[in-house]
């Protein structure tokens, strides 16, 4: 079985909202741990796994 998310991750809420680094990912709980800026504020959340999606990174 394949982890949803990995630390390292940009990923947002399905609902919108500001991309969020993945800090931890608890896969027996589903959840992850999530950490972006407001304005030049570090903020931290945690997430269902369900209610977000990975972000794609366009390559250099």
């Amino acid at each position: 079985m394949t982890k949803k998310f990995v630390v390292g991750d940009i990923v947002q809420l399905k609902s919108g909202g500001p991309g969020m680094a993945v800090s931890d990912y608890d896969e027996e709980r589903q959840r992850c741990r999530c950490q972006w800026f407001a304005g030049k504020k570090l903020e931290q959340g945690v997430f269902p796994t369900d209610s977000l999606e990975k972000v794609e990174q366009p390559s250099s």
